[in-house]
């Protein structure tokens, strides 16, 4: 159903954790990254903490700050360091 969802991918350890690597999220409206990371791990408590991971809305990386609208692509990642 458009416009009340979003798709979620999950990726790496957050897939392995949540138990999929995509999902189809009801939303009913915009949202901050923030604020949908806040539900995440109210759905997935085994992430915490949700303030580490990483977000990417219709594959460009974002802040927690950026809002998230229905019908987007979320793309949800730990953090990686290289060298």
């Amino acid at each position: 159903m458009s416009g009340t969802a979003i798709n979620v991918l999950y990726f790496a350890q957050v897939a392995e954790l949540v138990g999929t690597r995509q999902e189809s999220w009801p939303v009913t409206g915009p949202l901050s990254g923030s604020e949908w990371l806040e539900q995440l791990a109210a759905r997935y408590p085994q992430l915490e903490p949700v303030k580490r991971l990483k977000l990417a809305i219709n594959q460009y990386h974002v802040g927690p700050e950026t809002l998230i609208h229905p019908d987007d692509e979320v793309a949800v990642f730990e953090p990686v360091t290289g060298g």
